[in-house]
């Protein structure tokens, strides 16, 4: 790998780790970033191990403030979500795959904004059973096909109202398990090799870095400026998977 790789992997890294503590949304950055110096199919295994290192600390951290009636919502849609997600991984072509992704997110975060504009209480819309099995499967397929599934749910999440640390709490616990759920998946794409291992050695400090800057950085974030943020990182992550 040339020094320019290394660089960019290695701010991708610290990403990954400051998304999983502070704001959720930056870590479809990092995904974007794995796939500009990686191959798409092979990023989405590298990257899954230190999304992994991350989701460890965050639910030690945020493990008093998880939602569990807001997870027990979710879980029954992810799996299917899931398994769709890797019969598209397996089929569709790295451009494809990438600006799909990209555009459902774009339509999501411009939902979230006209619900928002036309009224400032969503918590009726985002707690209906539609909303809950909705999520379930987009985050599952998104998290499958290119670990794009932050945003999904962090919209689900802001639509409900949910308080900051109430928010990174329940965050942590469903991307933990949703990421846990997605390695056998992973395997048997034949998406990890010795050299994906190395790298995640390589990085794995540099997560450890973005988790401690995270939650530094979420202690100062007020509630309306953390909702603002994790709006913007959705935007930007979008458009990120569109453009790369």
């Amino acid at each position: 790998m040339t020094v320019t790789t290394l660089v960019l992997l290695g701010v991708a890294a610290l990403l990954v780790g400051f998304a999983k503590t502070a704001i959720g949304g930056m870590g479809s950055v990092a995904v974007a970033i794995f796939a500009l110096v990686l191959p798409t199919k092979e990023s989405t295994a590298a990257i899954l191990l230190l999304l992994l290192i991350g989701d460890v600390v965050a639910v030690w951290h945020y493990r008093r403030d998880a939602d569990l009636g807001l997870l027990r919502r979710l879980i029954p849609a992810v799996l299917p979500g899931l398994a769709l997600g890797a019969l598209f991984l397996a089929w569709v072509d790295d451009t494809t795959l990438r600006r799909s992704i990209g555009g459902l997110l774009l339509v999501l975060a411009a939902l979230q904004l006209v619900l928002t504009w036309r009224s400032p209480d969503t918590t009726r819309v985002g707690s209906s059973r539609v909303a809950a099995v909705g999520t379930g499967a987009a985050a599952g397929f998104a998290t499958m096909t290119a670990n794009a599934a932050g945003p999904v749910m962090t919209l689900y999440l802001v639509a409900q109202g949910v308080e900051k640390r109430r928010f990174l709490g329940t965050s942590a616990l469903f991307f933990f398990g949703v990421n846990l759920c997605k390695v056998p998946f992973s395997v048997g794409l034949g998406l990890f090799g010795a050299q994906t291992l190395w790298r995640t050695a390589l990085l794995a400090p540099l997560v450890l870095v973005g988790t401690w800057i995270g939650l530094h950085t979420a202690r100062r974030l007020s509630q309306t400026r953390f909702d603002q943020a994790v709006l913007v990182a959705t935007v930007v992550s979008a458009l990120a998977l569109v453009v790369r």
